[in-house]
Parts: C-alpha cells; sequence; structure tokens
C-alpha cells in the first residue's frame, strides 16, 4: 500500500471555487404565506448545509392569522357593501373611496388612519358631554356654597377667597415655599415669622455688615455700595424699597441724605448727581472717640430689628384675635404661640417709608413760566403774544377742572342671620361651646415649651406602657435594668427615639403610676420592676385620662 502523501491531504481539504465567492446577506423581509413554500424549497448559495424544515401544514381547525394586518372598515362601510346599490361598494365604487385608498397607500400601507380621520362623533356623544360639564359646574357651585355655610356655622370671619394665593408686590402669585412657610419650620411650635419677614430680616443684617465695614473705615457709605455688596451676600434683589421697609421697622438705624459730589468709581455715576448716604445712628460715650461699628452693636441692632418684626405680627394676630366669635384676648407676656387658624404667612407686606430724594430741578413747562423768567429780554410785541397764548390754554382748563369726589359712605351691612343648620339649637349651648373652645385655644397659646414636651411624652405612654410590659413578658425576669429596658422599647417603638429620651418617659410613667412601675436605685444602676399582674388596658385608659386632664389646663 502506497503512502500518501502530505501535499495530497491538503489538496483534498482545499476548498474549491464555489466557497470563493462572497457570502451574501439574507434579505430579511416579511414572509408571506404564498411566497414561503417556494423561498424554503431553494436556498441560496450561502446559506448553511442544514437541511431546511419542511413547513407545518395548518390543520382545518386551526386558523393561520395573515402576515399582514387586513384594514378593517367600520360598520357602517360593512353595511354598505353587503349593500348591491351603495355607491361606496366594489360594484358602484366613489370617488370619495378612491381618493381614500390613494391616501392610505401614500401613508405606507397604514389605512386605519384615514379610516380614523373620516369618523366624526355622534350628536349624542356631544350632547352627553355638555349635560356632564354642566352637572360639573352645578355640583362645583355647590361646594362652594356649602364651604361658605360650614364658615358661618363655625361663627368665624369668612376668609378671603384668595387667602391661599397671596400676591407678591408685582402682583403675581407667590410660590408655595413662601406661602406655607410657617408650616414646615421644624421643632416646637412658636412666635415664627412669616417668610417676607425673614428675609427682611436677612437684607437688614447683610446691610449693616456691609454699612459696618465702610464706616469703620471713614468710607462714605452710598446706597449703590450697599446695594452691590447685599445682592452679593444673599443673592437677591435689593433696592431703595427695601431700605424703605427697613426704615419703617427700625427707624433709629440710620441717617439717611442725599448728597452731591461724592466720590465714585463708575462710569454711570456723575460727581454731580445726587446720591443717596447712609450713616449708621450709634450712641457715643461722653470723651471717647469716634464710635465703631463692632461686633457686639451689629448683634444688639439685630436683636432690635428682629424684636420689632415679632411686634409687627403680634398687632395683626391681635386684631385677628379681636375678629373671631366670641372675641379673645391674651396678655403678651404669655404668649407663646400664633393662634391656630391664624394665617402667619398672609400677614400684609411693610410698607416703605419715605426716604430724601435728590432736590427738582426747575423746569419751565407753560408759556406763563416762561413770560416771568423772560419777561425783561422780550419785546413787547412778543410779550403780547405769549399772554394771549398763556390765556388760551388756561381757558379750557379752568371749566374741566374736577373737582374732588367725595369718598362714598359704605352701606351698612345688616346684621349677619342665623345659619341655617344650627336652626332649633338654643343659643346658650352654642355660646359654651365656642367659650369652651377659645379657653382650649388660649391656653395653647400660653403653653410654654416645657409643658409642650410634657404633652407630647403623655401622649406616648399609652403605647409605651403596652411595649413596656411586652418586653417584660419576653425578657421573663421580675426586674431589667434601666438601659436594657431602654434598648428594648427603643427597638421595639413604632417612631426613632433615643435611649436617654425613652429614659425621661420612663421616669415620667414611674411618676404617674408608681404603683404599676417602680424605679430602683441600687448602687451605680437602675432597676425598674413592672406589676405584671395589673390590667394593662386600664392602666392605658387611665394614662391617656391623665393626658386629657392634663391637656385642658
Amino acid at each position: 500500500m502506497a503512502q500518501r502523501r502530505l501535499t495530497d491531504f491538503f489538496a483534498r481539504r482545499r476548498p474549491g471555487d464555489s466557497a470563493r465567492l462572497p457570502r451574501a446577506k439574507p434579505a430579511w423581509r416579511t414572509p408571506s404565506p404564498a411566497k414561503s413554500a417556494p423561498c424554503a424549497a431553494a436556498p441560496g448559495p450561502g446559506s448553511s448545509r442544514k437541511r431546511a424544515r419542511p413547513p407545518a401544514e395548518p390543520t382545518r381547525d386551526e386558523h393561520v392569522p395573515p402576515a399582514r394586518k387586513r384594514l378593517k372598515l367600520p360598520a357602517d362601510a360593512v353595511s354598505g357593501r353587503s349593500s348591491p346599490a351603495a355607491p361606496g361598494s366594489p360594484e358602484h365604487p366613489s370617488p370619495q373611496s378612491k381618493e381614500t385608498k390613494k391616501a392610505a397607500r401614500s401613508a405606507g400601507g397604514r389605512p386605519c388612519l384615514a379610516a380614523r380621520e373620516n369618523k366624526v362623533p355622534s350628536k349624542v356623544t356631544l350632547s352627553e358631554l355638555k349635560s356632564c360639564l354642566q352637572r360639573a359646574q352645578e355640583l362645583g357651585a355647590r361646594v362652594q356654597e356649602l364651604k361658605a355655610s360650614a364658615q358661618k356655622d363655625a361663627g368665624e370671619p369668612s376668609a378671603p377667597e384668595d387667602e391661599g394665593r397671596l400676591e407678591g408686590p408685582c402682583g403675581e402669585q407667590m410660590p408655595a415655599y413662601q406661602r406655607f412657610h410657617a408650616l414646615a419650620q421644624p421643632g416646637l411650635p412658636g412666635l415664627v415669622l412669616p417668610y417676607k419677614y425673614q428675609v427682611l430680616a436677612e437684607m437688614f443684617r447683610s446691610m449693616d455688615t456691609i454699612v459696618g465695614m465702610l464706616y469703620n473705615r471713614s468710607e462714605t457709605v452710598t446706597f449703590a455700595k450697599v446695594k452691590q455688596g447685599v445682592q452679593d451676600m444673599m443673592h437677591k434683589r435689593f433696592e431703595e424699597r427695601n431700605v424703605g421697609q427697613i426704615k419703617t421697622v427700625y427707624p433709629g438705624s440710620y441717617h439717611f441724605r442725599q448728597e452731591r459730589f461724592v466720590p465714585t468709581f463708575k462710569d454711570g455715576i456723575k460727581r454731580s448727581d445726587y446720591q443717596l448716604t447712609i450713616e449708621p445712628l450709634l450712641d457715643q460715650q461722653a470723651g471717647s472717640a469716634a464710635p465703631q461699628l463692632t461686633a457686639s452693636r451689629l448683634l444688639q441692632r439685630r436683636q432690635v430689628f428682629s424684636q420689632n418684626l415679632v411686634a409687627r405680627v403680634r398687632e395683626h394676630h391681635r386684631a385677628f384675635l379681636a375678629s373671631l366669635n366670641p372675641p379673645m384676648e391674651v396678655p403678651e407676656d404669655q404668649l407663646t404661640r400664633w393662634h391656630p387658624r391664624f394665617n402667619v404667612d398672609g400677614v400684609p407686606d411693610i410698607e416703605p417709608a419715605e426716604l430724601p430724594q435728590p432736590p427738582a430741578v426747575e423746569k419751565l413747562t407753560t408759556a406763563q413760566e416762561v413770560l416771568a423768567r423772560a419777561r425783561s429780554l422780550m419785546s413787547p410785541r412778543m410779550e403780547k403774544a405769549l399772554s394771549d397764548l398763556a390765556q388760551r390754554t388756561a381757558e379750557p382748563s379752568s371749566p374741566r377742572s374736577p373737582s374732588l369726589a367725595q369718598p362714598a359712605t359704605p352701606p351698612a351691612t345688616p346684621p349677619a342671620a342665623p345659619p341655617s343648620a344650627l336652626k332649633g339649637v338654643s343659643q346658650a349651648l352654642l355660646e359654651r361651646i365656642r367659650a369652651k373652645e377659645a379657653q382650649k385655644q388660649l391656653a395653647q397659646m400660653t403653653r410654654r415649651p416645657e409643658q409642650e414636651q410634657r404633652l407630647q411624652r403623655l401622649e406616648r405612654l399609652p403605647e409605651l406602657a403596652r411595649v413596656l410590659r411586652g418586653v417584660f413578658v419576653s425578657e421573663r425576669k421580675p426586674a431589667l435594668t434601666m438601659e436594657v429596658a431602654c434598648a428594648r422599647m427603643v427597638g421595639s417603638y413604632r417612631a426613632a427615639m433615643s435611649p436617654g429620651e425613652m429614659e425621661k418617659h420612663l421616669q415620667l410613667l414611674s411618676e404617674l403610676l408608681p404603683d404599676w412601675l417602680s424605679l430602683h436605685r441600687i448602687r451605680t444602676d437602675t432597676y425598674v420592676k413592672l406589676d405584671k399582674v395589673a390590667d394593662l388596658a386600664g392602666v392605658m385608659e387611665q394614662l391617656a385620662r391623665l393626658a386629657r386632664a392634663e391637656e385642658t389646663l
């Protein structure tokens, strides 16, 4: 047997000329049920050597959906096609149907869009929509009437409709973070200032800082310098109107003047122009040098400004309490928070005080002024012509001079009728209910922060008592250390709380119910002992009663 050569092996494995041809990419097209069989029977030269799988023949029961969706005509078109004499039928094609088919073909095979565009909503649908819209308007008007009647029943002054959408100085609606700024303050409720008042206090702080820097180095303080510095610090617009508001709140803070020939280093301002200069008013001690605006004085002036702002809000709050039914009166030294229904951010803006204005330059506007000024420079003929012109211009304006309109006296408002919802209710009962509600609100407004914290702890005690009993039951011990008990309760309570705050709750619980929970101090540790035999429902009810009694005080 002859030995085969290595070259014969490579010659046998060498591909033919047909394999050198480039492989053609198969054309991916949407299969058609009519052409699927022939395409499968004739594979291209670049196809694989695997046998093509014969197409599955559909059975009679199965329904093979076509690859392309057919046009679904509306019901009226189908009924028209079924009738032999319909104008839109294949026997009698109408020009409109031909145009529709052409538009569908030009749309890229989307005839459903053309069919939808030709649809016209029926009159019944439009009438239903109109009736629903009318019904919704009636319900909205009914809701407004119910709200107005509810406010009258409560016996309080009805708030204006635009109370929720306050407007700024330029007339635009204020954003929500300004309208509800007082409601989003963290911590315990107190005498919170409105948002615009807080912005004004920040402007005063920035302005005082800039004025102090310029004043301490003996530089003339102008409004242009202060404006640029305040806007760089606050990133807010600072105008003369804000300076007028600061003067209204704190009149003894600055002294304003209009001066000329102030050295400036700006091209837009001339030395001969009048500028508003600002000078801080400081108490000068006898025998001392010129006072300086030090940090302690800046802090003192800032506190005075904030106190004046709070005093202004107090005035509006006092007027609000006087308008209630029955009216309330709270001593100023006992007021710790605003009334719950007092809209703090709805307080009106501060009216700016009048600042010194540059002296007006005399301008000649009428012929009489020109004649009085240049009488000596004119000839008699020109003087006579100007006097005649002055008389002619003065005659038509004299009879038309409008008289001062008398202020119309507002009509007397009739007494408010009793609300319809309270008919048949005794007036004495209503007075007692309103007096009790006013007493409760008065207690809230005069409550100190320590009392507020104690009330919050009392409200948590019923649930904490249930959690503490569960801890003792799970631990199966007669007594637990304070650290262990607080750690277990912090992990079991629904709200996040520190172990130190939980220990204060346990101490308050032992003060209120010493028979149920007792604390024992042994050496350096404090042990908590609980009476497991006592009824938990009775303990929780007693704690809730104590919380209600404390709240009414």
